[in-house]
């Protein structure tokens, strides 16, 4: 059978749902968080030269940008068309060959894929101070620009790790000049950037959206991230948690002759968001109530206000049947409960073996969305909660 029937035959099958395989990816940096819900043998599935597997990608059709030792499809999902675990195609080709039938005629026809995906990221210790390119800086190294957001569900932070705190831009009284003294001295010293950031602690079931330019440290919370199909950065804090990062990692998304230009560096950033005195009002994102929520099911905008992607997270309460809809195409990922989803059972993830199936992961069509996904819970005690991820044509994003 070809790939192209395989496609066409378990979108049928599913009607208009794709069952995804757990997508873990390893991260050279850091210490992992172990709260992806993996065995704790497998984190260095991958081998120790890798680094610990810190991240689950969803819904993604893009390589992590992993380094010369990563496969040429680490990071990119794939799908389960039956419960034989080699049987899979990546969906990245569901998405060309079925086109406008998955991912809708607007979606399809301004990007030709799905243009985000999610992740969960999950640290012990907190992240250095870093920016993502914007789009205009990343065309100079053939790339695109990197907005992302975060959530911090519950079901998912049993332990805070290290640092629960997230450090975003610099205070508002910091000067650029003080910010190149500390670039300056990159490979000389401890720079301890930080000291002109702010930081804020993480509430558990609230988010943050951050856009390109902006330098931030994430905190040690295993964190939701919807985000563009983009994988850029540049670090500007050389020294965290006692493991020090080379140059290379301050430039290595720059153009070869701008590499030791420190104000080609300074520009990546967005100045004035960076030092924004009303930041955590502009880019704090608390849950907002959907109107649809009733006393079967609670669903909440927790990713929003940007032009990029959206998020919610949707709760069915114990023994409850609801038929859910949308008007866009969405991945999804149930962290709590079991029951059907559609078609399938679906339950989510306690412990997983690297490699294994599973059966909390789905990518909805646009047409399935606006029909409705009825999802049923099966449990008289426990709900089940799904956190769902939708490209920037949702039109009741707020």
């Amino acid at each position: 059978m070809s790939t192209a029937t395989k496609i066409h035959e378990t979108f049928e099958k599913g009607k208009g749902i794709l069952r995804l395989i757990p997508n873990f990816v390893p991260r050279r940096f850091g210490q992992p968080g172990r709260r992806l819900r993996l065995h704790p043998d497998d984190y260095y599935a991958l081998g120790t030269k890798r680094g610990a597997i810190k991240e689950r990608w969803f819904s993604s059709a893009i390589p992590a940008l992993n380094g010369d030792q990563a496969p040429a499809d680490e990071g990119m999902s794939y799908v389960a068309p039956t419960e034989d675990i080699n049987d899979k195609f990546l969906f990245k080709d569901a998405v060309e060959e079925l086109g406008k039938s998955i991912i809708g005629e607007e979606l399809y026809q301004k990007y030709g894929t799905w243009p985000m995906y999610s992740k969960f990221f999950d640290f012990k210790t907190p992240l250095f101070h870093h920016l993502h390119l914007s789009d205009a800086a990343a065309e100079f190294v053939g790339k695109i620009g990197k907005p992302e957001a975060y959530y911090f569900p519950y079901q998912l932070n049993n332990h805070p790790g290290e640092f629960p705190v997230t450090y975003f831009g610099f205070d508002p009284d910091v000067t650029i000049d003080q910010v190149r003294e500390r670039l300056l001295s990159f490979e000389t010293c401890d720079t301890r950037i930080t000291e002109l950031s702010r930081a804020y602690r993480i509430e558990l079931g609230t988010g943050w959206y951050t856009p390109p330019g902006v330098v931030h440290a994430p905190g040690s919370y295993l964190t939701y991230e919807p985000q563009w199909n983009s994988d850029v950065n540049s670090v500007y804090e050389n020294i965290v948690s006692g493991e020090v990062y080379p140059y290379e990692f301050l430039v290595e998304n720059c153009p070869d002759d701008k590499k030791f230009d420190v104000e080609y560096v300074l520009r990546l950033m967005d100045w004035e968001k960076n030092i924004d005195p009303h930041y955590k009002k502009n880019y704090f994102r608390p849950p907002i109530l959907c109107n649809h929520s009733d006393e079967r099911h609670i669903e909440k905008w927790i990713t929003y206000g940007n032009e990029y992607f959206a998020a919610k997270e949707l709760t069915i309460l114990p023994g409850q049947t609801v038929t859910v809809k949308d008007s866009a195409a969405y991945g999804c990922i149930m962290i709590q409960g079991h029951g059907e989803f559609g078609v399938y059972d679906a339950e989510s993830a306690i412990m997983l073996r690297f490699g294994q199936l599973s059966s909390d992961e789905f990518f909805v069509s646009e047409t399935a969305a606006k029909e409705g996904v009825t999802i049923r819970n099966r449990s008289r005690t426990e709900p089940i909660v799904i956190l769902k991820h939708f490209g920037p044509n949702h039109p009741d994003m707020p």
